[in-house]
């Protein structure tokens, strides 16, 4: 039954710089469909469209995609006319976008439209953001033992499962490298701020990376990935609810890190996992070590402040934690108004993969978690440190047009992606086992709980 409780979660691996396990070419034979209709945009507007798309490429890498030609180009004549009148005023329609057509753009052209600096790891910086947020987990703690109050203690466990969310994004980035330069600097900030939330550093930043790298294929993918109908099939109801119905989805991560989703094995603590290779085997025993200590520190500390006490201080929080990280990463991947493609074979690419996550705007929360929802660059690029992603966002939007989807406004809290995230549970049940390009489908009969008889 553990198996069974395993929730897919979206997670962050830093994507090293050589891809040694890619599962499919970044190219595509298959062009891109598009409809085109009469439209008052000239002929050279067209062109000089046309023109603007790059062919630079990644050194020994290539990354080209192929784009067909529009099926018909309105003639000048046409243009005339339409002005004049002739063909009925406001008679136009833009151009139908497919969102599972390969773009028309490499991912050098995304990279050269980033300003310079955006690529520049600060430690100094990094680190000003560690003590920033670890002084604030110990002034809420201390503020919430000093004040004992019963209505302090809910805005306590909100603020500080939200600061250990924080924590994460700061461990996370040391798992891609975007924290420093430095390798050792990288694996012990990484190691404390994640053993200190109960997350195996290596562990979940090795799976990680193979979510960065095979993000948007249906099977290869790691974090919150579709489940296929044959198997979405195969679940009983039991673990279809505690996969598909709120909250459940959002107290999942524990129970990945120790059995990972349907449809796949392994543990992020177990050196001989299918998720390593051999030489990862150290990395994974020192980071469970480390997890064991902070386990074992909790268990002392409960005998010495009492368990009713460390729960609120520790427990409380880091469950609220965990209902971030599912919420977040889930999010970063499904629950947008348009639906999204996933990849099968040779219509996998790296770019078309990282083009379907989202990005999601959480209000006051953006800085405090470090602009995690900045998610599309992120995912592309995640050598860029957080605080350079908003700005290597707007610069690299030109060059997305319609593939970037603009996130919905949210208020100072972001109470409006608990709607988004109810509404893609309902809908998003599985993907077909046939076919390289697929959308989430809805199962009819499943209506959260079980009926009865």
């Amino acid at each position: 039954m553990a198996a069974s409780w395993v929730l897919s979660e979206c997670g962050l691996k830093p994507l090293p710089q050589n891809f040694h396990r890619p599962t499919a070419g970044f190219s595509s034979n298959h062009p891109a469909k598009v409809r085109v209709f009469r439209s008052n945009k000239s002929v050279t507007d067209l062109r000089l469209a046309s023109a603007k798309i790059s062919s630079a490429c990644f050194r020994g890498r290539s990354w080209g995609l192929k784009v067909s030609a529009p099926l018909k180009v309105a003639s000048i004549e046409d243009e005339k006319e339409r002005v004049n009148g002739v063909n009925g005023v406001g008679d136009e329609e833009e151009l139908e976008f497919d969102p599972g057509a390969p773009p028309p753009f490499k991912l050098a052209d995304i990279k050269a439209a980033i300003p310079k600096h955006c690529w520049v790891k600060d430690p100094w910086k990094s680190m000003s953001y560690v003590v920033r947020d670890v002084l604030v987990v110990f002034g809420l703690a201390a503020a919430a033992v000093y004040t004992n109050k019963w209505f302090v203690w809910p805005l306590y466990w909100a603020a500080q499962g939200t600061m250990f969310w924080a924590l994460f994004v700061l461990g996370h980035d040391c798992g891609h490298g975007s924290f420093s330069n430095n390798p050792k600097l990288n694996s012990v900030a990484g190691h404390l701020l994640h053993s200190s939330i109960l997350v195996p550093y290596h562990g979940w930043r090795i799976s990680h990376r193979t979510h960065h790298q095979n993000h948007g294929h249906v099977e290869n993918d790691e974090s919150w990935h579709p489940l296929s109908e044959r198997i979405y099939k195969k679940l009983d109801n039991m673990t279809r609810i505690l996969r598909f119905t709120v909250p459940f989805p959002m107290l999942a991560y524990p129970f990945y890190l120790w059995n990972r989703s349907p449809g796949k094995t392994g543990s992020h603590f177990h050196p001989n996992s299918d998720l390593f290779v051999p030489n990862e085997r150290k990395d994974v025993i020192t980071s469970t070590l480390c997890w064991t200590a902070m386990a074992a520190l909790l268990v002392g500390l409960s005998f010495v402040m009492g368990p009713i006490q460390l729960l609120k201080l520790y427990g409380i929080p880091y469950w609220v934690f965990v209902m971030w990280l599912d919420l977040v990463t889930y999010l970063h991947h499904h629950g947008h108004e348009d639906k999204l493609p996933w990849y099968r074979g040779k219509e996998w690419s790296y770019l078309r993969g990282g083009l379907t996550t989202l990005d999601r705007d959480y209000g006051l929360i953006n800085n405090i978690h470090h602009d995690i929802g900045t998610h599309v660059v992120h995912h592309l690029f995640p050598q860029i440190p957080h605080y350079h992603l908003v700005e290597a966002t707007e610069a690299a939007k030109p060059v997305f047009g319609k593939y970037y989807r603009e996130p919905k406004k949210s208020g100072p809290l972001p109470f409006h992606l608990l709607g988004s995230f109810i509404r893609s549970l309902k809908k998003d049940h599985y993907v077909n086992d046939n076919g390289d390009v697929v959308y989430y489908q809805t199962d009819p009969d499943f209506g959260g709980f079980p009926k009865s008889k």
